[in-house]
């Protein structure tokens, strides 16, 4: 499991930097306003959201590698697989991206967002399979009370 926890911490973080770099207000873009001020488009937000993903999912991550018990692990799992969820809903349905499809947001972030976080969603998924029930009384992953 801590094979597993090192992952999603990698995952955090791409889940929490990438994004950073790939938005249309990181490359000078904006919205201009007839008063001739700017506002971010809606990938910024999207981008600021994402970091509020990476964060639970980074501490989820270093928490499965400090904890041995299955049902903690077993937890972890399942809060991995619906952050994993988040960071997909984020640039699809829940914000989303600039409408342009040449914009950075949609060629480099929307796609990394999902990729990662379908990842996610499958490594978590996979600490759930690894951490199955088998009828045994033990309490953590190394077979000890």
């Amino acid at each position: 499991m801590r094979v597993i926890g090192v992952i999603i911490v990698i995952l955090a973080l791409a889940i929490g930097i990438i994004p950073q770099f790939t938005d249309c207000l990181s490359q000078g873009g904006a919205i201009e306003l007839p008063s001739g001020a700017s506002i971010p488009m809606r990938c910024h937000w999207t981008r600021q959201a994402e970091v509020a993903v990476a964060l639970p999912l980074g501490i989820a991550g270093i928490a499965m590698v400090a904890s041995r018990r299955r049902t903690t692990l077993r937890v972890l799992s399942v809060i991995t697989i619906s952050l994993g969820l988040s960071a997909i809903l984020l640039p699809t349905y829940l914000i989303g991206v600039c409408a342009s499809e040449e914009m950075i947001c949609n060629m480099v972030m929307k796609p990394t967002l999902l990729f990662a976080g379908i990842l996610t969603m499958t490594v978590g998924l996979a600490g759930l399979v690894y951490l199955r029930d088998d009828g045994s009384p033990t309490n953590s992953v190394t077979g000890s009370e």
